[in-house]
């Protein structure tokens, strides 16, 4: 006799039990997970490598040549002028963005790949490659969509003394003032359509590699390391496929502040490759980013997958119900 289980008036068989869809609460715990398990591995990422991310944006808004040695020269100058914490000046403004960013990034990417997984035939199962990419395609637009201006903010900071701007509240209210509301948004285009590949080609290549990795091995989960180095393979596809896009993007928020005007994406484009060159415009940094790029995506989708796990755990071991 099949095993019953006693709900008000009613009596369900065991298995149609485990069969019916999870509750609402287990829906909004899913969420809930996911946010605080994005926002923890943006915060991690971000400010482990906050000295080169700065120092990368420095060198993408001028007119400066880039190398290794100007880079790390620019790094012992700052410290040497400023101190050791002033390499992370913006790092707060950089938190107010990432974490709300990458919360709603691994979130929705989530939510997109359920939702992909259910209209492909696909629920609950790894997703074709397509699916894969889209999901992370518009996982990384919704949230750009969504904390642009933070972005903008983040940007003026990193390129501009102190004395110019005090605070974050501050950049916006410069901005807004001086400049106008749709400053925020300058550059917003660019970003757009280099999110698109950046975070897809990402989000494809870690799930594809963790797919491969279980295929190979027959365990559903790698070790820390092996996530590590499959984000890091990860970063370092998707930042160099959208970089271009990155240094357009860069050079049109912080235009007011650097003494220049840029009407356009391609009209950017052209005054870089004219003024610098290809590589010495367009890839500047580049290779900073082959650095920096495999070390944040590298940490963030590692310390997504653990904290995600943990709090998975401990909410099926109950600590998390009222």
């Amino acid at each position: 006799m099949a095993h019953t289980v006693q709900d008000g008036q009613r009596t369900l068989p065991q298995a149609a039990l485990l069969s019916l869809p999870p509750s609402n609460k287990a829906k909004g715990w899913t969420v809930f997970d996911a946010l605080l398990s994005g926002a923890f591995a943006g915060a991690v990422a971000k400010t482990v490598i906050a000295p080169l991310d700065r120092t990368k944006i420095i060198f993408q808004v001028s007119s400066q040549r880039f190398s290794a040695k100007e880079a790390f020269r620019l790094i012992y100058c700052t410290y040497m002028k400023d101190g050791f914490l002033s390499l992370w000046r913006g790092n707060s403004a950089t938190m107010v963005r990432v974490i709300p960013y990458a919360a709603i990034q691994f979130c929705s990417h989530d939510q997109y790949k359920s939702l992909l997984g259910g209209y492909f035939g696909f629920q609950g199962k790894a997703l074709p490659p397509y699916p894969r990419f889209l999901a992370g395609s518009l996982a990384g637009t919704t949230a750009a969509m969504v904390t642009y201006p933070l972005d903008m903010v983040r940007a003026r900071m990193a390129v501009t003394p102190k004395q110019m701007y005090s605070n974050i509240m501050h950049v916006f209210v410069r901005i807004t003032q001086e400049e106008g509301v749709k400053t925020l948004y300058r550059g917003f285009c660019p970003t757009i359509l280099g999110v698109i590949p950046y975070s897809g080609i990402t989000f494809f290549t870690y799930e594809t590699l963790k797919k491969l990795h279980a295929e190979r091995t027959r365990r559903s989960q790698p070790y820390p390391h092996e996530r590590l180095a499959f984000g890091a393979c990860a970063g370092l596809i998707g930042q160099s496929a959208s970089y271009p896009l990155d240094v357009v993007r860069r050079r049109m928020q912080t235009a007011g502040v650097m003494g220049q005007q840029y009407s356009s994406i391609i009209g950017t484009m052209k005054v870089i490759v004219v003024q610098e060159g290809v590589m010495g415009g367009l890839y500047k940094g580049l290779s900073m980013n082959w650095i920096k790029g495999p070390i944040a995506v590298g940490v963030s989708f590692t310390t997504f997958d653990l904290v995600h796990n943990l709090l998975h755990k401990m909410n099926q071991l109950g600590y998390f119900t009222h």
